[in-house]
């Protein structure tokens, strides 16, 4: 195989690849958080604010 097919084939692959990581990603941020999650922010924005009253 020369090295401009070969290189070809890398693109084409990389191509594939870099697709089905958009496809992934799309899917996963259209999810909802978890609400142990959602709790976790919760209680983290609260002591954000209390950290702020006392100054």
């Amino acid at each position: 195989m020369m090295a401009a097919d070969k290189e070809k084939g890398s693109d084409r692959v990389a191509a594939i690849i870099d697709q089905n990581l958009k496809l992934v990603y799309s899917d996963l941020v259209q999810e909802d958080l978890p609400d142990r999650f959602k709790d976790l922010l919760a209680v983290l924005k609260a002591q954000e604010a209390e950290e702020k009253s006392k100054k």
